[in-house]
């Protein structure tokens, strides 16, 4: 069940917005990991709107073979706007080569958690090793609140960037506002996976999309085990939508 929004005005203000943070930032143009699902191909054409697409750079990031990657060069090339293939495997491969030479470590072979989380975090260094070298660019977040709500990204990973033009809209909104952006129904309708774990994101968590939108916009939800399920897991991720804490020494500071 969906809350009834004015798709129009809507995107009215995300695009105003979207130009105001990229001006606090410093930035003139965006740097996104395209992975042809819903979130990167509507943030793309929402920067596109707001920007133009002279000024949206796509990065698409396989780790080694990619099975679906026509659909991130689909929405690029239906976007018009210019793209890069950057195949990280050689990265990630590095780092946990890297990594199990650390002598404190009890199992060489790494966490599996460590596995799934390399690739995000590479493709985030990837980005900003891009945007870093580009005048003026800044990087893009994709994630929207659905994900968020539950914790469901990696920390310094696809969480990460200058700012979030979806974070406040659920997947079912974003799948809305993409239609309303003139975004191809196959990119809007894709199976959402993680394209780490080889399953869907409803398998991974466990509970569906439309189950968590809703509860998330009406606080209704029938499946008492669910909730619960969802509540844990928002309240142990929430770290990771924080400010990192930080000591307050209480000494005095110039004033801004």
């Amino acid at each position: 069940m969906n809350v009834a929004v004015n798709m129009e005005r809507m995107t009215e203000k995300l695009v105003e917005w979207f130009q105001q943070s990229l001006s606090d930032a410093g930035g003139n143009s965006v740097v996104i990991g395209i992975s042809g699902g819903k979130d990167s191909s509507v943030a793309a054409a929402l920067s596109v709107k707001a920007l133009g697409k002279e000024r949206v750079y796509g990065v698409l990031m396989p780790d080694g073979k990619q099975t679906d990657i026509d659909y991130s060069y689909g929405i690029c090339k239906h976007l018009d706007i210019p793209h890069q293939v950057v195949d990280i495997k050689p990265m990630t491969d590095a780092f946990i080569q890297q990594l199990k030479t650390v002598s404190f470590l009890k199992n060489p072979d790494l966490s599996n958690q460590t596995r799934v989380n390399m690739p995000a975090r590479v493709r985030m260094v990837t980005l900003f090793g891009i945007a870093q070298s580009m005048e003026g660019a800044r990087v893009l977040n994709t994630s929207n609140l659905s994900e968020d709500w539950v914790g469901y990204g990696t920390l310094y990973g696809d969480l990460a960037g200058a700012f979030s033009p979806l974070g406040d809209l659920t997947s079912d909104e974003v799948i809305d506002l993409g239609r309303h952006l003139g975004v191809p129904e196959k990119y809007l309708v894709k199976d959402p996976s993680d394209g780490l774990t080889g399953i869907t994101d409803e398998e991974n968590l466990g509970f569906s999309y439309e189950t968590l939108n809703r509860y998330i916009r009406t606080g209704i939800i029938e499946d008492r085990e669910v909730k619960e399920k969802i509540d844990q897991l928002h309240q142990l991720n929430r770290f990771k939508f924080e400010p990192i804490p930080r000591f307050s020494s209480e000494l005095p500071k110039h004033p801004k």
